[in-house]
């Protein structure tokens, strides 16, 4: 029987993209017999909520699977956690995987990635460009529930880059400055390519798209949940999600002069 893996695409007339390919936390019944981590040790790894970050009037892909049972934002070698060195020192598996569901995994994989690039193959052919923006979260408490947070080397929202032609700099400068500003006035920290700088999904879109259009790697902060017990603060939530409600205008404005 082969294993399921559950995600979405919602399709829209848009040349933009909002991912939360890290917001599953399903793990299909037969690995689950396999399985060492718990699911509270998996939810604090995961990015919970990011599916609800990610409901923006534009096309929309999410992914409903664990990271642990495959994660997309990993080079296909990696996308299977196989030794605690690939999982922040946690052990996946209880004993080596089956080779049969590492075959069917990473044929899973393949898939997916061939979708992914026709989607935005598709999207290129009739707008003539492209935005992702690949919404993430993490942790900045790894210590306890109750450690004080390291605000210099831990952003509120951190925006990768790193893979992005440098044709998009600009848009990347006028994106940022308009998170910086919610719409009640409150200022965010945002910053560039701090944390972190954008994982292998943006990486192979760019090699294979980066010209026509980028990919932003959003990473809230948690601060919109306790990292540890996993529960949302909704208020802050929305907060975030108003952030990039409110940069569509930016990204269109954008395109519509440089057409």
């Amino acid at each position: 029987m082969s294993l399921s893996y559950l995600y979405q695409f919602e399709n829209y007339r848009s040349p933009f993209w909002a991912f939360a390919i890290h917001d599953g936390h399903h793990i299909d019944a037969d690995l689950e017999p396999h399985l060492h981590i718990s699911p509270e040790n998996r939810l604090r790894e995961e990015d919970p909520y990011t599916a609800i970050l990610a409901e923006l009037p534009f096309n929309r892909f999410v992914c409903g699977t664990s990271r642990f049972q495959l994660d997309l934002n990993r080079n296909k070698d990696g996308a299977i956690y196989l030794t605690p060195e690939q999982s922040w020192g946690i052990q996946v598996w209880e004993t080596d995987l089956p080779q049969q569901y590492k075959d069917q995994l990473y044929e899973s994989y393949d898939r997916l990635y061939q979708k992914i690039v026709q989607q935005i193959q598709n999207t290129i052919d009739r707008y003539g460009y492209f935005v992702v923006y690949d919404i993430h979260s993490y942790n900045a408490r790894r210590d306890g529930p109750d450690t004080v947070v390291d605000q210099i080397n831990n952003p509120q929202i951190n925006i990768g880059t790193e893979h992005n032609h440098s044709k998009w700099q600009e848009l990347t400068r006028s994106f940022m400055d308009v998170l910086r500003t919610g719409k009640d006035g409150q200022a965010y920290d945002v910053r560039e390519n701090v944390k972190f700088k954008g994982g292998f999904l943006s990486s192979y879109l760019n090699e294979q798209f980066g010209d026509k259009g980028c990919v932003f790697s959003i990473e809230f902060r948690k601060d919109f949940m306790n990292e540890w017990t996993g529960e949302v603060y909704p208020q802050k939530l929305q907060e975030y999600k108003q952030l990039l409600m409110q940069s569509i205008e930016t990204l269109e404005s954008y395109f519509a002069y440089e057409r």
